[in-house]
């Protein structure tokens, strides 16, 4: 390692000139990390590599132009100018800016005009170095002190004497840590050495020599700055795991992107867009659905920033979605995942599933039907929201599909979404669809709850199916639709009503009670109380159907009437007398 020299005492730089915007900083950043990217991946006779790194020269000059010095500050998550955060970010990694630099010790640069054409690629290439440094390579200070700035100066804490003293020094390009700080380190390297040495002469002469003056004993440096603890171990371990386990195709899908976005020749981009399309089927076949949704992700984000992009190779881009979307291959997709023994993390699989498009939809409303692993369904059934919720037209237009699962979901979806402009499609549903479809019409209708939804609904209580009918009775119940009080005393009073089961009976004679008010006491005080010519009274059913209609009156005329049948001889018109006196849900 190389051992700088000790730092000079240098009074502090103020900074003389006004803050720039802070967007323009905040730019100057990003395009940054693109340089140091481009300066990782590519060669310098790269185009990416050079197109970055313009970009990046470029974005100094509105900065010089209106400041003689930028000064930038950092913490261990974030990089500051002129009190404001332009650069945050929370991981403590390799790939942090700002944990880069506060890591090791360096706390404000600061840059003058000049910077930019001779120093940049210097600083670029100190950052790699020390991205890819080990333990015993020299870090970001002693690199920093080594390239012998000129437009660049540095403030920074000694990590060695920071929890004690807190002091901090300035450098101006030629100053360094603390002279104990590296006094220490060759020190440490001297006694290396001639352990080394002892070493090679066999185990007897470190044992014999271990207590000679200028012998190293590996126990005495247990307790200093340099011997590693627990948790720095522990980093350590978990940053080289992490290493070997990154994930590459990532970084290249992002270099296809970077190449798109930088190369306006269109043969380029062609060979750039095939080679993502084929990744894409790739990564979809091994299952990589998180690289698939960043691909996706990104395409979008290219489509839209990259120069001089013509309409064919724009589109080429933004239809990767829609690929993945047709049923063709949603349906290979869905039924793999349905058919593994093990199920993706649900994390991937939502990412994914955001990106698909509205052609997805009749796919995904189908496999709700047929699906055979209970753990998709919900994600599945998230989906199935998100993509009705944003295409409602399409949603609309399944409403009337041939398929009657997807038909049965569509509805239920424009029920829970309550979209006004499917009400009329329902309504046909509700006209000629099957049973099942006319009952679910119904649940949505309700749930609408538009005055056209309600008319349809007014209509069901006479349609040919016992549950549409209950059903819609019922929800009319339920929203009090006084317009619908003429079909249902009609009903009331039809001899169809008598031929009904009871909890029809009792559906139909709760909601007229609900609607009628003091108009309907006298039909049904008739069907409780009433004789015929020949002395005999009505339904036992139909009569206790009528005493729970008049305790939903609850008038006092209604109280009257089940006044009257209070010691009736069928004792099930009498507990149903008695349950309405009480009121309503006794």
């Amino acid at each position: 390692m190389t051992t700088p020299p000790a730092p000079l005492a240098t009074p502090d730089v103020e900074q003389a000139s006004l803050p720039v915007e802070t967007s323009r900083v905040m730019e100057l950043l990003r395009l940054f990390g693109k340089a140091a990217r481009a300066h990782q991946l590519y060669l310098p006779n790269n185009p990416v590599y050079k197109a970055a790194h313009d970009a990046l020269r470029a974005a100094f000059v509105p900065i010089w132009e209106e400041t003689g010095e930028l000064v930038l500050s950092f913490t261990e998550s974030e990089v500051n100018y002129a009190g404001d955060i332009v650069l945050e970010e929370a991981s403590r990694t390799s790939d942090s800016l700002p944990w880069i630099f506060y890591k090791d010790g360096v706390r404000e640069i600061a840059l003058t005009p000049g910077f930019e054409a001779e120093e940049l690629d210097r600083l670029l290439g100190i950052l790699q170095r020390v991205r890819k440094a080990n333990p015993d390579e020299d870090d970001l200070l002693t690199l920093l002190w080594q390239g012998d700035y000129n437009f660049l100066r540095y403030r920074y804490v000694d990590v060695t004497m920071e929890s004690s003293s807190g002091g901090v020094s300035l450098s101006d390009g030629s100053e360094m840590v603390a002279q104990e700080k590296i006094d220490t380190r060759a020190s440490v390297a001297e006694d290396v050495a001639i352990a080394e040495n002892l070493d090679g002469g066999g185990g007897e002469v470190l044992e014999s020599s271990a207590s000679r003056p200028g012998v190293v004993n590996m126990a005495d440096f247990d307790a200093t700055l340099y011997f590693l603890d627990e948790h720095e171990i522990e980093y350590l371990q978990n940053e080289i795991k992490r290493e070997y386990d990154a994930d590459l195709r990532q970084s290249v899908v992002a270099m296809l992107f970077d190449i798109f976005e930088q190369q306006p020749d269109p043969a380029i981009r062609d060979e750039s867009a095939n080679a993502l399309e084929s990744l894409m089927l790739h990564m979809l076949a091994a299952g990589q659905f998180h690289n698939v949704a960043y691909l996706l992700r990104e395409s979008q984000v290219a489509a839209q920033r990259a120069i001089e992009l013509g309409p064919d190779q724009r589109e080429r881009l933004t239809f990767l979605p829609t690929r993945l979307s047709a049923p063709e291959a949603l349906t290979q997709l869905l039924q793999s995942i349905d058919e593994a023994t093990e199920l993706p993390p649900s994390a991937e699989l939502l990412e994914l599933f955001e990106q698909l498009r509205a052609p997805a939809l009749v796919t995904v409303l189908e496999w709700l039907s047929r699906l055979q692993n209970v753990r998709l369904r919900p994600l599945l059934e998230q989906a199935a929201a998100r993509l009705a919720a944003q295409n409602t037209g399409e949603l609309v237009r399944l409403v009337g599909s041939l398929n009657q699962s997807v038909a049965l979901e569509a509805i239920k979806r424009a029920g829970a979404l309550r979209t006004p402009a499917a009400v009329a499609p329902i309504g046909k549903v509700l006209t000629d669809g099957e049973a099942p479809l006319r009952a679910a019409a119904v649940q949505a209708l309700n749930e609408i709850g538009s005055p056209s939804a309600m008319q349809w609904l007014e209509r069901a209580v006479e349609d040919a199916d016992r549950d549409v009918r209950v059903a819609a009775v019922r929800a009319l119940q339920a929203k009090v639709y006084r317009p619908a009080l003429p079909r249902l005393d009609a009903l009331v009073k039809s001899k169809g009503i008598r031929e009904a089961d009871l909890s029809e009976k009792m559906a139909v004679f709760e909601a007229y009670g609900t609607l009628c008010g003091e108009g309907g006491v006298a039909a049904l005080d008739a069907t409780l109380n009433g004789k015929s010519l020949f002395g005999r009274r009505d339904d036992t059913e139909l009569r206790a159907c009528a005493a729970v209609a008049l305790g939903r009156i609850g008038s006092n005329s209604a109280l009257e009437s089940l006044r009257r049948s209070v010691n009736a001889k069928d004792v099930v018109v009498r507990n149903a007398v008695a349950r309405a006196l009480r009121g309503p849900g006794t």
